[in-house]
């Protein structure tokens, strides 16, 4: 090849980058090909829409039973909790009858009878034990205010030695497992 041609030849390349007035001639295939691409590219963000959609709704499902397992633990929890304040709540007033017994003025204190009642408050002392080991604990009442959600009051009176709203006496004792009440302490309240 001649330099002369040569030259001629990269004239013309460069006319034809700096002025650039027609559009290069795609081939059929290269057209083809680029369909293709535009087609395979919007397949994938359709996949990957789809992929996305899946993936939160597992999570959104993953996240539902998660909260569902630990609602059936805590009603499992709490079902136990009620059939054993049920159990309770029955010997609590058995409970209330030997403390007033133990109470009574009339208690024996010489011979077999006070025998009989030193072995009636070991009874008792052995019941509050049982309570105690299964989560049963008095409600305290001493110099307390009156709280609806511990105490019920069963009347209210003027009393110079307490404040408004504080309990005078407790006329029966309430009872707590756990967080729960499961009997109010019954109580009178002053003016």
């Amino acid at each position: 090849m001649s330099a002369k041609k040569h030259k001629t030849d990269e004239k013309e390349k460069m006319t034809e980058l700096e002025n650039p007035q027609e559009e290069p001639v795609i081939s059929a295939t290269q057209e083809s090909g680029v369909e293709e691409i535009d087609k395979l590219r919007s397949d994938l963000d359709q996949a990957q829409a789809k992929a996305n959609e899946y993936l939160e709704g597992w999570q959104r499902e993953r996240a539902e039973f998660f909260n569902y397992k630990k609602r059936i633990e805590r009603e499992q929890s709490q079902g136990g909790q009620n059939a054993v304040g049920n159990a309770i709540r029955r010997y609590l007033d058995i409970a209330d009858d030997l403390d007033r017994a133990l109470k009574n003025k009339n208690r024996p204190t010489e011979g077999d009878g006070a025998v009989w009642a030193e072995g009636i408050d070991l009874i008792h002392r052995k019941l509050i034990c049982a309570f105690e080991s299964d989560g049963v604990k008095t409600i305290d009442t001493d110099s307390k205010f009156f709280d609806p959600n511990l105490h019920e009051a069963i009347s209210h009176e003027d009393s110079p030695d307490h404040e408004s709203g504080q309990i005078i006496e407790v006329v029966q004792p309430g009872y707590t497992l756990g967080e729960r009440v499961i009997r109010p302490a019954r109580v009178r309240v002053a003016r």
